[in-house]
C-alpha cells in the first residue's frame, strides 16, 4: 500500500485518488459527527470511540508500520495536541447545539481558513474560478446553518454559545488539516504517521471517557455505547485517514474543500437518523454546496 501511494503521489492518478478519498472522507465525517452527537452524551460517545480506536490502532502502530524517526515524533506530539483541542471544541459545541446547526458552521469556517493555510504553508494557489467555487460552497454552508438556526426548535437556549464554539472549532479544523498534511508529507512512510496519530491521539479520551462514565449518575447502558464507539472508531479511521492521504497525494486546499461537502451528508443523516426536518430550502442549499465543490474541482 505504501509503495502504491508513493508511486502515484503528484501524478494524474494521484489526483483522481485524492478526489475519491476526499469525498469518502466527507461522507464518513458526517457519519462520525452524527455518531458523536446521537443518542449518547457527546463526551461519552467520544470516549467510547477513542477507547476502541486506541485498541484498533495499537497493533498497527507497534507491530506493522515502521517506527517514527527523528522529528516525526515532534510532529506527532503537535498533532495530538491540536486534535485534543478540536475534540474538546466539538464535544462542547455538540452538547449545546443541534447537529444540523453546529456541524455546518464548523465545516464552513474551516473551508476558507484551510485554503488560506495551504497557500501560506504549501504555496498552493487557487484560480479565480476556484475562489468562486469556494465562495459558493462556503456561503451555502453558512446559509444552511442560518436556516437551521432560524427554524430549529431544540437547544434554543444554548445555541448562541454553541455557535461561537463551532466557529472556533472550525479554525482548529483548518489548523489540524494543514498541520497533518505537513506531518504526513514529512514522514517517509505515510502510514507511520497515520497509525501513530490514531494511536497516540486517541489515548486522551480513551482515559477520560471511562472516568466520565463512572461519574455520570445517569450513565447509559454500556453495551450500546461501546457498539457506537466501535463503529465510530472504524469510521474515524476511514474519514481522517482518507483526507490525510488525499492531502499527501494532491493539493491540501482542494482536498479540504471537497471534504467540506460533508454538510450535505450531515443534513441527510440529520433527517433520516436524528429525525431533524429537511425541507426544499435546505435541499437547494445542499445542492449549492455540491455545486461549489464541483466548481473548485473543475476550475483547477
Amino acid at each position: 500500500m505504501t509503495e502504491w501511494v508513493l508511486a502515484i503521489e503528484g501524478t494524474e492518478a494521484g489526483q483522481r485518488a485524492a478526489l475519491i478519498l476526499a469525498l469518502v472522507a466527507a461522507f464518513l465525517h458526517a457519519v462520525f459527527g452524527a455518531l458523536q452527537k446521537g443518542r449518547h452524551d457527546p463526551w461519552l460517545s467520544r470516549g467510547a470511540i477513542d477507547l476502541c480506536l486506541a485498541l484498533i490502532a495499537a497493533p498497527f502502530a507497534l507491530f506493522v508500520v515502521p517506527s517514527p524517526q527523528g522529528n516525526v515524533w515532534w510532529l506527532l506530539i503537535g498533532a495530538v495536541g491540536i486534535h485534543l483541542v478540536y475534540k474538546i471544541g466539538v464535544a462542547l459545541a455538540f452538547s449545546r447545539g443541534a447537529f444540523t446547526v453546529v456541524y455546518p458552521v464548523v465545516r464552513g469556517t474551516s473551508t476558507v481558513f484551510t485554503v488560506i493555510g495551504a497557500w501560506i504553508i504549501f504555496g498552493e494557489t487557487f484560480t479565480p474560478i476556484q475562489w468562486v467555487g469556494v465562495g459558493v460552497l462556503t456561503s451555502a454552508i453558512f446559509g444552511l446553518a442560518a436556516y437551521n438556526l432560524r427554524t430549529i426548535e431544540i437547544d434554543r437556549a444554548t445555541l448562541a454559545p454553541a455557535l461561537w464554539l463551532a466557529l472556533a472549532t472550525g479554525g482548529v479544523v483548518a489548523l489540524y488539516t494543514t498541520y497533518d498534511a505537513f506531518g504526513i508529507r514529512a514522514t517517509p512512510d505515510p502510514f507511520t504517521f497515520l497509525a501513530w496519530l490514531f494511536f497516540l491521539g486517541s489515548l486522551d479520551f480513551a482515559v477520560l471517557g471511562p472516568i466520565l462514565y463512572w461519574r455520570d449518575k445517569g450513565r447509559p447502558t454500556l453495551g450500546p455505547l461501546m457498539v457506537r464507539g466501535f463503529i465510530g472508531a472504524f469510521v474515524a479511521v476511514g474519514s481522517f485517514g482518507s483526507v490525510m492521504l488525499a492531502t499527501r497525494l494532491d493539493k491540501v486546499g482542494e482536498a479540504a474543500v471537497l471534504r467540506e461537502t460533508s454538510p450535505v451528508f450531515a443534513a441527510i443523516i440529520g433527517a433520516l437518523v436524528l429525525k431533524e426536518v429537511v425541507g426544499p430550502r435546505r435541499m437547494v442549499l445542499m445542492a449549492l454546496i455540491a455545486a461549489g465543490a464541483v466548481i473548485v474541482e473543475v476550475g483547477g
